[in-house]
């Protein structure tokens, strides 16, 4: 956003490290919808983007338009189709999407039942939000169990109040977002995670540890068939309950021997694959989030480069568990150059020094005119940084090679 000529003023809540350098750190307690209003409404903001999923489900989006602010971000009731994995099933199964087959339990004995009748692997989903952790792929019937006792022993707080058990869908996995005004649609290119904190896809589940797009598993034809058979029907549907879906649907995808089937909706841009669309995007991204805001996104048609664009993510030692904070990051700054960009996560300024506060840190993203290429420029600019107290993959992009 910052790119866009039509910036005269840009405010970033609560702001981190990297964005210190490009737009003002607002200390905006974002749980508190009045104080984001009123700040909104004294610096006159044109227009305010919502980023994390707490306060879209919160409703944060339907409180700004009632004080008259234009706003990128679904409704509450909208955003409940990241906000709860049972309303998303209750919509697949309505609208005729394909997911996974499923049961929804709000109490312990019901859902070990379930887990008996259908063996492992399967998956166990806290139904509400859970910071991307509330997801256990279980190999065991053992581990499925003590998901499930953990979910409904407070483990995710109110998130696992209720339960999704799944079947454990087979393939590859893809992510495809789609920008929507509650009528039109605009899909970007299609990108792939790697949620696995270890090479090789070992290790507990993450928030993301890099990704790359365009991702080859999606040809087009396919690209075709997720948007007909899973985007739009959703699109139409919360239309047609009168709850019209505005902001960006990012899709995760399971790509079976039987096509595409969905794995969850996320209702905000997803990290860290906007990362890489940010870096493909040639036209005006805050042309596209005001077009949406205003219900004209059918004037909009962006522009992509035809490169590959990569991400490798740098985390903080002990992630996605326990880790130490306010540990020094060096040489992180003047990297950056027409294809290269470190984007910021947790991380903090301290007069010169740059700091890490958070699990995920930064991410080194590349542009190449092949996977190989973005990835040997990523990794290049990634060991430039001095940081002893991180760690990454080191094969983030191995599934296009």
């Amino acid at each position: 956003m910052a790119q866009s000529p039509m910036v005269e003023a840009l405010f970033v809540a609560p702001g981190n490290g990297g964005t210190q350098t490009i737009a003002e750190n607002v200390a905006l307690d974002v749980a508190n919808h009045a104080a984001v209003v009123d700040f909104s409404l004294r610096e006159q903001i044109d227009l305010v983007v919502v980023g994390p999923e707490v306060p879209l489900v919160a409703g944060i989006s339907d409180d700004l338009r009632a004080a008259g602010i234009a706003v990128f971000g679904p409704s509450k009731i909208a955003a409940q189709l990241e906000g709860s994995k049972a309303f998303t099933k209750a919509l697949c199964d309505e609208m005729g999407i394909p997911t996974a087959a499923y049961g929804k339990f709000d109490t312990l004995e019901p859902a070990l039942a379930y887990l008996d009748q259908h063996g492992a692997p399967i998956v166990i989903k806290a139904d509400g939000l859970a910071a991307g952790k509330g997801v256990t792929v279980a190999e065991t019937l053992e581990q499925a169990r003590e998901a499930v006792r953990d979910c409904f022993s407070g483990a995710f707080g109110t998130a696992g109040a209720e339960v999704v058990i799944e079947e454990c869908l087979v393939g590859e996995e893809a992510s495809l977002f789609a920008i929507c005004d509650g009528e039109h649609t605009i899909l970007l290119p299609a990108a792939q995670d790697h949620k696995r904190a270890f090479d090789e896809d070992k290790g507990p589940n993450t928030g993301g540890m890099g990704a790359y797009a365009p991702a080859p598993v999606m040809t087009d034809a396919l690209i075709e068939r997720a948007y007909r058979e899973i985007i739009a029907p959703a699109i139409k549907g919360m239309a047609a309950r009168g709850t019209p879906f505005s902001g960006v649907l990012f899709t995760g995808l399971m790509i079976t021997k039987d096509g595409p089937r969905l794995i969850e909706f996320n209702t905000r841009f997803g990290d860290p694959e906007t990362q890489v669309l940010m870096m493909l995007l040639e036209s005006d991204l805050l042309d596209i989030l005001q077009a949406t805001a205003n219900g004209t996104l059918d004037n909009v048609s962006p522009r992509w480069k035809r490169d590959v664009a990569l991400t490798v993510v740098l985390a903080a030692n002990g992630y996605p568990g326990a880790y130490e904070k306010n540990t020094v990051i060096k040489n992180a700054d003047g990297l950056d150059s027409d294809t290269v960009q470190v984007f910021h996560a947790g991380t903090v300024r301290d007069g010169d020094a740059l700091l890490a506060n958070g699990g995920r840190v930064l991410n080194v993203t590349a542009t190449g005119e092949s996977v190989n290429e973005a990835r040997k420029r990523a990794y290049a600019a990634l060991g430039a940084i001095d940081w002893p107290d991180g760690f990454c993959r080191r094969d983030i992009g191995w599934r296009a090679l």
